[in-house]
This record gives C-alpha cells, structure tokens and sequence, in this order.
C-alpha cells in the first residue's frame, strides 16, 4: 500500500519518464513491427533483384534502346548519325511495303491460330479417353513440341520439294497435279502457314489436355446419367469448363503468330513476291539487312503497340464469354 501511494503522489512528469524508460526497456511494438516489414521487403527484394536484371538487360534496355533509335537516322554502318524526330514513323506509314506485311501478317494468323486451336482441341478430347493404348497417340500428338523450329522447317521444306517432295509424289499417285508449295505466290502462305499449324499443335494439345484433365469425372458421369451425349457433353460441359485455358492458349498462340519468323526465313525468305513478308521478317531485312536501324525500330514499336491493342481487346471482350470455375 505504502509503494502504491507513493508512486500516485510522484509527480506527473516523473510518472511520463519512468513509463518512457519502460517502453524503450520492454520495446516498441509499432518499431518491431517497421523493422520486420523492412527485413521481408529487403528479403522480396533480394529473391527478385535477379529476375529484374535479366528483364533489365533483355527487355527494358532494348525496349529504350529501340525508341531512342526510332527517333534518330542511321548511316550505312548502322551508327547514329541524326535526329529526325517522328520521320522514321511517316516514312514507315507511307511506304507500300508496310501496309502488304501487315495484310500478310493478319492472313498468317488467321490461317495458324484457328486451326491450331481446332486441332490441339479435337486430339485433347480424343486422347482424353481412357482408352487401351492412347498414350501412345499422346506422344504423337505431343511430339511437335520436341522439335525445334529450324528442324520442323527443312523436314518440311523436304516434304514441299516441288520434284521429289513426299507432298507431290502423293497428289501425283491421286492423279492430281504437282504443286509449287513454296515457289508459287498463291500457295507459299498456306505452306508455310501448313507447317506452323504442325509446330504448334503439340504446345496447344498439352495445354488443352491439362484443362481437361482437370474437370472432375463425377461431372461427365453426371452427364451420362442425365442421357447427354459425346458432342453434346463437349459443347455443353467440356468447352465451357476449358474455356480459361483455351483463352489463355488463344492470347499465346496470336502472340506468337505476330512474332513468326524461323520459319518464313528458312522456307520462303519472305517471298516469291512478297507474298510471305510478315512484319517481323520486314524488321528484320531493314534492321539487319539493310542497316537501317531507325526504320526497324520504328517498325518494332508499331508491331508493339499492335500486340498490345490486340491483347487488350482480347482481355476486355473476349474473357467475358471464359467460365471460371
């Protein structure tokens, strides 16, 4: 009684020291708790700190780089040489060959990424199936994603050899005419469009089947109970349930159609006629061909925003029709 007495009579600001010298004694909770977010923070930082200089060094430096570029000429050695400002940008609107690599690169695309899809969507239900022996067709139709691009290009400019091409020698076993897939302007795009379908089936195909891999089996015997049929369960249950991957394989597959070009440079080098100069081989042949390196850049932030424009359209429209679960 007599200590408690004496510490209510001490005065008010002996009382303020004495709970003063007990925080700093005991320790601040809100200082323990900054120093505990910083060490996470420095921690984050730490983990991350390699994943930001590869994206420094590969991607954001070029991606200045390209821009400082875009807004200066070049000599014939590639050097900077002037300021030129958005010139580069009205030269590149006002050629004629931009606007034909641009029609090209949206046929490429519509003729790769449908059926690239349609494809790898039909061998994933197929394959889905346990039935005896369908492991082998998963390697099969899996196999594609072994090889790499210059492989798939000349087995395929063997099979698009207009004399002793297997293509040719079988229309010829059909009685039908022999073609010149890679020589003849009317038919160079689809043949080259023929072997990126054939590249990209074996991505798109284990994508798709790991969606649907995914979907519980109480679902389709629910079905089954209910007398849904094969092709009805599929539009009606399996489509909409894969519908985030397909979206995602989708966005990736157009993506990767803007950015073809290992394929066009070994079979066709862009042409006959450039029937096959898609906007990357074009910024290749001025980048590094021709050595005007303003131009290609010009042509690179265009190819840029143009993937990006389509992304987004992609993102705002067409993900609203994707089912999540």
């Amino acid at each position: 009684m007599e200590k408690t007495e004496k510490s209510t009579s001490l005065p008010l600001k002996s009382r303020i020291r004495m709970d003063q010298t007990a925080t700093r004694t005991s320790g601040d909770p809100s200082r323990t708790a900054s120093i505990g977010r910083f060490r996470e923070a420095a921690l984050a930082a730490a983990f991350i700190a390699p994943a930001l200089l590869l994206f420094g060094i590969f991607l954001f430096y070029p991606l200045i780089q390209s821009v400082y570029l875009s807004l200066h000429s070049t000599n014939p050695r590639g050097q900077v040489a002037n300021f030129v400002g958005l010139t580069n940008f009205r030269n590149l609107f006002k050629s004629p060959g931009f606007p034909n690599s641009l029609m090209v690169t949206f046929q490429f695309i519509l003729l790769t990424v449908p059926a690239s899809l349609a494809f790898a969507l039909t061998f994933a239900a197929i394959c889905r199936s346990r039935i005896r022996g369908m492991k082998l067709f998963r390697f099969i139709f899996a196999l594609p994603i072994a090889v790499s691009v210059s492989t798939g290009s000349i087995m395929w400019m063997v099979l698009f050899h207009p004399t002793v091409g297997t293509l040719n020698y079988l229309l010829e076993q059909l009685g039908l005419t022999p073609v010149q897939w890679l020589t003849d302007p009317h038919t160079a795009l689809l043949s080259v469009s023929l072997m990126t379908i054939w590249m990209n089936v074996g991505f798109l195909f284990i994508l798709l089947l790991g969606g649907m891999q995914g979907i519980p089996d109480e679902l389709y015997e629910s079905a089954k109970i209910d007398g849904s049929g094969p092709i009805r369960t599929f539009w009606r249950l399996t489509l909409p349930l894969v519908s985030p991957t397909l979206f995602f394989a989708s966005v990736t597959s157009i993506i990767g159609a803007f950015q073809a070009f290992g394929q066009i440079n070994i079979l066709t080098k862009g042409g006959p006629v450039n029937s096959t100069n898609v906007l990357v081989f074009k910024l290749y042949e001025d980048a590094f061909v021709n050595f005007r390196f303003g131009v290609g850049s010009a042509q690179a932030l265009v190819l840029f925003a143009i993937v990006l424009l389509i992304t987004i359209i992609q993102f705002v429209v067409v993900e609203r029709k994707v089912h999540y679960q």
